[in-house]
């Protein structure tokens, strides 16, 4: 059983900060992860940047585009991981495009994640139809396959989808790209009410997450919320990142 299986046993109410890798700056993704734990993160997602990302809004590209140009790569992640991994439990997931994975190989990018101590990996391009063997593989290395779920998806593919994740499955709250905000909470209320019932896994919510309310509301319909452009856009403006980071993330968890 990895990390993230023993977190979604434990209490709900779930706090997920997704932070670019190499964003602001080369060497901020360990700070900044550390940061998030103090304050009272449950698990953390770390962005691979890419030049042409799928679901990315214009404030997760741009933060991409900017680690990139601060020189990030995949080899350097791997090690900012590792050292992260020494100094905390946390569950780690890392989210980015399949292409860099084709490029590396499966089992090459699996060991590495496994060396570096990732968790989990959310791979929102990710064919369905190539899905199974990745999943396989990657769940017998001991890193989570988390697979996505949108509002048109069928309730027999949810089914599959979580089949195939075996761990936990990511509901996008909404058709569209990062940055948007949470609209027509009673649509969206049904259809996370239909993932709960037609999923064999536990299930976070992203995409439109930015307050403590949003926060809360999304608990109460699924297993965790995932905060990711609201925390980049803080960032761009930050004149002290860690501390900043520290102080947005207690007060969506509701603390001082």
């Amino acid at each position: 059983m990895n990390r993230i299986q023993l977190l979604f046993q434990q209490s709900d109410n779930k706090l997920i900060p997704f932070i670019t890798a190499g964003y602001p700056e080369k060497n901020s993704t360990e700070k900044l992860v550390l940061a998030a734990v103090e304050a009272g993160a449950d698990m953390i997602e770390i962005g691979i940047p890419y030049s042409d990302p799928l679901a990315d809004g214009p404030i997760i590209q741009a933060s991409s585009q900017k680690a990139l140009n601060n020189g990030i790569t995949l080899d350097i992640i791997f090690d900012q991981v590792k050292s992260i991994r020494s100094k905390t439990d946390i569950p780690l997931v890392m989210m980015g495009c399949y292409n860099p994975i084709l490029k590396w190989g499966h089992k090459k990018f699996l060991k590495r994640c496994s060396n570096s101590g990732v968790d989990g990996l959310i791979l929102p391009d990710l064919p369905l139809d190539e899905a199974e063997e990745f999943c396989l593989l990657s769940k017998s290395m001991k890193i989570a396959p988390i697979l996505l779920v949108a509002p048109n998806t069928s309730n027999d593919r949810i089914k599959k989808i979580s089949k195939l994740s075996g761990t936990l499955i990511y509901a996008v709250s909404i058709l569209g790209i990062t940055g948007s905000k949470l609209e027509n909470k009673k649509n969206l209320q049904n259809y996370l009410d239909r993932v709960r019932n037609f999923s064999h896994t536990p299930f976070i919510v992203g995409f439109g997450i930015s307050t403590r309310d949003d926060v809360t509301w999304v608990n109460k319909f699924s297993d965790g919320a995932v905060v990711g452009s609201a925390i980049i856009k803080m960032l761009e403006k930050s004149n002290n990142p860690i501390y900043e980071t520290k102080q947005y993330i207690k007060q969506l968890r509701g603390l001082k």
